[in-house]
Order: C-alpha cells, then sequence, then structure tokens
C-alpha cells in the first residue's frame, strides 16, 4: 500500500503540472507560434531521453546486478519490450499528431478532439510508468532513491506544464470551447498515475521484474520521442529552437538527477 501511495504522489504531481498546463487556455487566445511549439518539443524529447538513461536503465541495470540476474538480458530485452509495446499501442489507438491531418491506429468516428487528447495520452503512458516505478520501488535499490524519483517526477512536471498548454490551446483553434478544451488537455494526463499505478502493482508481485519494468519504461519512452516527439518538432528542417531545446531539457534532467541523487 505505501509504494501505491508513493507512485500517485509522484504521477500526482506530474498530472497537476500537465491540469495547469492546459488551464493556459483561460489565458491565451491563440495557438502556441510554431517556434515555441518546436522548442516544447524538443525540450521534452530531450528530458525523456535523459530520464531513460539516469532514472531508468542504470538503475535498472544496478537492481539487476545486486538481484544476481543478468544485467544485459534484463536491461536491453525490457528495452526492446517496452518500444515494442508501444509500437502496437501506436498502431491499435486511434489517434491524430498535432500539425497533421492523417488518422493512425485503427478506423474510428471519433472527433478529431479525441483523437489529439488520445496521441498525447499515448506518450504520457511511459511517463506515468517511469515515475510510478521510481517513487513506488524508491528504497528498493541503491540507485533507487526518492530524491532520485522526486528528480525525475520534476523534470517530467516540467515537460507537462507546456504539453498540457499544446494540446487545450489547438483544441481551442479547432473551436472547442475553452472550458471543454481545458477538460479535454487535463485528461490526457490521467493515464499517468493509472499507469504509474498499474506498473507498482506488477512490480509488486515479483522482485525480479523490477528491473524488467524499469528497462520497459525506457524502451516505451525512447520510441516516443523517435516516433513523435522529435518528428512533431521538425527538427529535419534545421529549427534551431527545437535542437536547443532537446539540449536544454537533457541537460537539465541530468542536472536534476545527479544532483537529486547526491
Amino acid at each position: 500500500m505505501n509504494r501505491i501511495i508513493l507512485a500517485l504522489i509522484g504521477t500526482g504531481f506530474t498530472f497537476f503540472a500537465t491540469v495547469l498546463g492546459s488551464a493556459m487556455v483561460f489565458l491565451f487566445k491563440n495557438k502556441i507560434s510554431p517556434k515555441t511549439e518546436k522548442a516544447f518539443l524538443g525540450f521534452a524529447a530531450g528530458i525523456m531521453i535523459a530520464a531513460s538513461v539516469w532514472s531508468l536503465l542504470i538503475p535498472a541495470q544496478q537492481m539487476a546486478a545486486e538481484q544476481g540476474q543478468n544485467e544485459l538480458l534484463c536491461t536491453c530485452a525490457g528495452f526492446i519490450l517496452g518500444g515494442a509495446f508501444l509500437f502496437l499501442l501506436d498502431k491499435l489507438l486511434p489517434h491524430m499528431h498535432l500539425n497533421s491531418g492523417e488518422k493512425e491506429g485503427v478506423k474510428s468516428s471519433f472527433a478529431k478532439s479525441t483523437l489529439l487528447v488520445l496521441a498525447v495520452t499515448l506518450h504520457n503512458i511511459p511517463e506515468g510508468m517511469a515515475v510510478g516505478l521510481s517513487f513506488g520501488l524508491s528504497g528498493e535499490s541503491k540507485s533507487l532513491t526518492l530524491s532520485a524519483a522526486a528528480a525525475l517526477a520534476l523534470g517530467i512536471g516540467l515537460q507537462n506544464f507546456p504539453e498540457g498548454a499544446a494540446i487545450s490551446l489547438p483544441l481551442k483553434k479547432e473551436g472547442v470551447s475553452s472550458l471543454k478544451a481545458f477538460i479535454l488537455g487535463s485528461l490526457s494526463g490521467i493515464v499517468e498515475p493509472v499507469g504509474g499505478v498499474l506498473a507498482v502493482l506488477l512490480a509488486g508481485t515479483a522482485v525480479a521484474a523490477m528491473p524488467w519494468l524499469l528497462s520497459f519504461a525506457a524502451g516505451a519512452m525512447i520510441f516516443v520521442v523517435v516516433e513523435e516527439l522529435i518528428p512533431e518538432a521538425r527538427l529535419g528542417e534545421h529549427s534551431d529552437a527545437g535542437t536547443l531545446a532537446v539540449m536544454a531539457g537533457f541537460a537539465l534532467m541530468m542536472v536534476l538527477d545527479m544532483a537529486f541523487s547526491v
């Protein structure tokens, strides 16, 4: 029960950051500029890449070693399984990415606003798993401390704030009312507490599964970065804003993890 409470605290913070970002729809009338959107997406990508390495893969490797498991097998296989899981969700879950008129996943009659929210919800799943596992498993290994979990939640929360605005403002631009855009933007983050608690419950059934689940979350996060965030930031167009934001996000998450782990 303590693990679940800790997971809810961590993922509750990241969810609240999404809610605050979605509330920007009441303060701004216009859609976020393309340059600012690139920066937001790049920043999120940088944070998720660094979090995957310092907050998930390295602790998974160390935990596997402490348990006497094969470190290479746990981290690599878990990482690949996480990417495969998100690949399947991407193919099955109906969604539509920002700045794209193409529907993805299985055919559905969902409204465009719903499809846009589902796209953000898709990449919030590994974020919720990562934060939930970090909080719920804190103390289970020398590499998994509560302070390190707090650093991860802070980093994810920092990128969830602009993410909430990036979904609610375009919805308003599509003709959705401010209140509905706020609610839909906020709901895109509710999957984080759900995913975090489910991941902790799975980890609680077998200690040996812990390093696998950490690696799994890392693989899922990297899939999201490569499949969604970086392409949507349009870094191929030599976007300085997006590129510099990736570097800034990576550096910030790296500093947070190192500082809180001391």
